[in-house]
């Protein structure tokens, strides 16, 4: 073998290798977006899961409230309102600005509940008011592990350099599931 093809066979060899191991990158690259992007939504359905199940119980909780305070109909009217606003909802921003009006409809009708020591008295309240306290924690943890999960997948798409890969790719920036301000107020109860 002759000094020239010897040469040539070690630099294809040396670009063959080269072009393998960039392939490997974009390919281990491109798999981890996906598998962060699938991590995303698949959080994001445990959350739905939860808020449905909040959208489920709701009525019932309404109707309980109903037959005790009949005066109390705007705060009927808002939380009605808000759950059907979440039902009509289609993308994640939207579903989730949606349930945030919920959460503050709701604190209202719990606040309303207190005028009313007869309702909390109720059994059928009670049994329905624990669902809801722990349909909301699970709301929280479904909506704090969504979050660390965007966490993850946005740091992952803004770095260097799988951020030229992401763009690429056309991964883009998840949403968090924000409280609103308005939640982060201590409701008001007067009596």
């Amino acid at each position: 073998m002759t000094r020239g093809k010897r040469n040539l066979l070690i630099t294809v060899a040396v670009i063959a290798v080269i072009l393998l191991m960039f392939y490997s990158s974009i390919k281990g690259a491109y798999n981890s977006f996906v598998t962060l992007d699938e991590g995303v939504k698949a959080s994001w359905a445990q959350v739905e899961n939860q808020l449905q199940r909040r959208y489920d119980l709701i009525p019932n909780l309404v109707e309980t409230v109903k037959g005790f305070a009949k005066q109390e109909k705007e705060v009927f009217i808002g939380v009605t309102e808000a759950r059907a606003k979440v039902g009509e909802a289609k993308n994640i921003p939207d579903k989730i600005a949606a349930n945030n009006q919920l959460t503050g409809a709701l604190s209202r009708l719990l606040v309303t509940v207190e005028r009313y020591p007869d309702i909390k008295s109720n059994q059928n309240f009670i049994r329905l008011q624990d669902e809801l306290a722990g349909t909301e924690n699970r709301i929280a943890v479904e909506r704090r592990r969504y979050n660390e999960t965007v966490k993850t997948y946005n740091v992952k798409i803004r770095t260097f350099p799988s951020n030229i890969m992401a763009g690429m790719f056309g991964f883009t920036k998840a949403e968090f599931f924000d409280v609103p301000e308005s939640a982060k107020g201590v409701p008001e109860v007067k009596f």
